[in-house]
């Protein structure tokens, strides 16, 4: 076990011990368990889970921030981090279809794409999260 705290922009979402963690982040998904090495990196855009020490799951949608393992506890600091059960489906589908019709629309003004894909990558690990 070792503890591990998860905040975003507005607050604390979770503090504890928990068994694991593991995040998606732009190189790759990474899993973090007690006695890790220190590690450090930048959060990219999935889902993320960790494990309790009753050994359930809880898993989020992740998007960007960072993750570090020092001197044994962990922290995610995210820019975006919903648990499964809290992501409304619905809105999610609707936002991919918003975000797949600016992306359709956007044609040379590349701003507006990049915007848009984001919108739509977001929208696609809150959907894969729920699923």
């Amino acid at each position: 076990m070792f503890h591990l705290t998860v905040s975003t922009p507005d607050g604390l979402l979770f503090d504890g011990e928990v068994q694991s963690v593991r995040a998606r982040m732009i190189d790759g998904d990474v899993c973090l368990l007690a006695k890790h090495e220190d590690y450090v990196s930048a959060i990219g855009a999935g889902e993320a889970a960790i494990v309790t020490p009753d050994g359930q799951t809880r898993r989020a949608a992740c998007i960007g921030g960072m993750l570090a393992m020092i001197e044994g506890k962990a922290n995610l600091i995210a820019t975006t981090f919903e648990w499964a059960d809290q992501i409304d489906l619905e809105r999610a589908k609707r936002a991919k279809a918003v975000a797949e019709e600016r992306i359709a629309a956007a044609k040379n003004d590349k701003r507006e794409l990049m915007l848009a894909e984001a919108k739509l990558r977001r929208a696609l690990v809150r959907i894969g999260v729920k699923s």
